[in-house]
């Protein structure tokens, strides 16, 4: 994110998640900014990843396509062979 694309915005926070902030900071050699600002980033992140997985899950329960575990690894494996397979194909 560029300088020019933030903005300063208040939070009201109680004084013992503040402290807590501050002592994390120190302990990063961070700022409290910092820490707050990672942890709103974190959060926002974790969101939308767990609303990823709902809507896949939502969408395996209509189609039943999926890939087993064992089919993934088995193309991880090749990952940086010469003969590298490509990604296993979704089935019921």
């Amino acid at each position: 994110m560029t300088a020019a694309a933030t903005r300063p915005i208040a939070i009201k926070i109680d004084q013992d998640t503040r402290d807590r902030a501050k002592r994390l900071a120190e302990a990063r050699h961070r700022t409290s900014h910092w820490v707050m600002r990672e942890a709103i980033s974190q959060y926002v992140e974790r969101e939308a990843l767990r609303r990823d997985a709902i809507n896949a899950w939502s969408e395996y329960r209509e189609t039943g396509l999926h890939v087993t575990g064992d089919e993934v690894i088995a193309w991880l494996d090749t990952w940086g062979e010469e003969n590298e397979k490509a990604a296993p194909i979704c089935h019921k």
